[in-house]
């Protein structure tokens, strides 16, 4: 549990000293495109008068993943980080190669599997081992937001460490409609930030390059809970109030027994009981049609939006 007394400091990242009540926009180098354009990343400091807490909040670690940037990009157009108390980090795009080559990783490498990192290593461990050092160690915990992957829509959903009792305290205050315990992926950021004792929400919400308005909204609040209940901002800010969230024990994926075409019959999110009819998988030619029932009650948290799928392919991500 907190039982930490919080106390957020002068700030400084790369020889630049952020003060008590300052804000400041930082740009880190990274590299260089082969014409010699500088690439860097933006880093938002605002750190407020009062102690508090230091957390990170952080968009496109994965590049294509443009709803976790929009949400980032909307509070900072909000004003949503007025802080009184702590400080918050904001990093609305680490991935920027990822982001101009419309990919997940950074050339060719996953960030996100490239943690603690080196400093002579490809530019995806030299990034995750400059965030890290510059970034990560001034804070007490951090938000991380994804989305599914390509034409996979996760349902907003927040991830936590199954052995960390801070990270699942801080996903009951976030209050997304789902929660559940994840295990940690060897290499990850959130994997390095427990190995330094650092609790790391993952946000997941939506599938990459596209905007989902849901998953923004429901994004942004879980947020606002965050730095509400510490304190950072004002009372007087009205987040949409939700039910409370739903904690998922158990979790897999319905997979496609033939291949064909696949149409969805129920929408992401829904609650569903077994035998309910959730799609269908038609041939080609019209002369067959598969069901796709579910095979117990649960809920939706995840759909594969592709309509052409092969045998095996996932198709539901079905939680209880």
């Amino acid at each position: 549990m907190f039982t930490k007394n919080f106390k957020n400091e002068v700030v400084e990242i790369r020889g630049h000293k952020i003060g008590l009540g300052e804000n400041k926009l930082i740009k880190i180098p990274v590299d260089r495109l082969p014409t010699g354009t500088l690439i860097e990343i933006p880093v938002y400091i605002f750190n407020g008068k009062e102690a508090g807490p230091t957390i990170l909040l952080q968009g496109g670690l994965h590049g294509d993943e443009v709803n976790s940037i929009e949400m980032i990009r909307r509070m900072l157009i909000d004003k949503s980080y007025k802080i009184n108390r702590g400080c918050v980090i904001v990093v609305p795009l680490l991935n920027v190669f990822g982001f101009l080559n419309l990919s997940r990783d950074m050339h060719g490498k996953d960030v996100n599997r490239s943690f603690p990192g080196s400093k002579k290593g490809s530019l995806a461990r030299r990034v995750a081992y400059y965030h890290m050092r510059d970034l990560v160690g001034n804070i007490d915990f951090g938000i991380d937001f994804h989305t599914g992957g390509e034409q996979r829509s996760n349902f907003s959903q927040i991830r936590y460490t199954a052995t960390d009792v801070r990270a699942q305290e801080l996903a009951e205050i976030f209050n997304a409609p789902y929660m559940f315990a994840s295990s940690l992926i060897p290499n990850s950021f959130r994997n390095e930030c427990y190995n330094n004792n650092i609790p790391i929400l993952v946000f997941e919400g939506g599938e990459s390059l596209r905007l989902d308005e849901d998953s923004i909204e429901k994004g942004i609040n879980g947020t606002l809970n965050i730095l509400k209940h510490f304190k950072m901002i004002s009372d007087k800010i009205i987040i949409p109030v939700m039910g409370k969230s739903i904690l998922i024990k158990k979790r897999k994926w319905i997979r496609a027994d033939i291949a064909g075409l696949f149409s969805i019959k129920i929408k992401n999110g829904n609650k569903v009981s077994k035998g309910e009819l959730l799609g269908n998988i038609m041939d080609t030619y019209g002369e067959t049609k598969l069901e796709v029932l579910a095979p117990k009650n649960g809920y939706i948290i995840a759909v594969n939006n592709f309509p052409i799928v092969n045998m095996g392919d996932a198709l539901f991500h079905i939680g209880s």
